[in-house]
């Protein structure tokens, strides 16, 4: 039996939330510019973090319109998470021991109310 490794696969650093939607079933809505650049795909469960109060939670991604900056968080996690925060979103993914020893998660850093960013390898400053 094969055992494997949860390990960071991408995240994107300090995002600005753009809209909070209490009105709607759950999620996250990110713009599919930067789920493109951080290599976070439609659907996938991801953790989201607040730089300000400190809240955590899983929930899934949709797309948000391209180009847009959009950083929705939907549902009830709009109690906690407003306009405004900065939030970490982090997506994991299962490897083997063998390729964990080289895995280097994709960190990107929006810039520009969401629009713009810089790619780091993470633990690079």
């Amino acid at each position: 039996m094969e055992r494997f490794v949860h390990l960071l696969k991408s995240k994107i650093h300090r995002a600005t939330v753009t809209e909070a939607q209490l009105e709607y079933f759950g999620s996250i809505t990110i713009d599919e510019n930067l789920m493109d650049a951080a290599g976070i795909h439609a659907f996938e469960k991801v953790l989201v973090t607040n730089m300000r109060e400190g809240h955590r939670l899983e929930t899934y991604v949709l797309k948000g319109e391209r180009g847009s900056g959009v950083i929705c968080l939907n549902g009830p996690s709009a109690h906690f998470f407003h306009k405004g925060d900065e939030i970490l979103i982090m997506a994991f993914e299962s490897v083997s021991p063998e390729l964990a020893k080289d895995h280097v998660p994709k960190v990107i850093f929006p810039e520009l109310g969401n629009k713009t960013w810089i790619t780091k390898a993470h633990g690079t400053h």
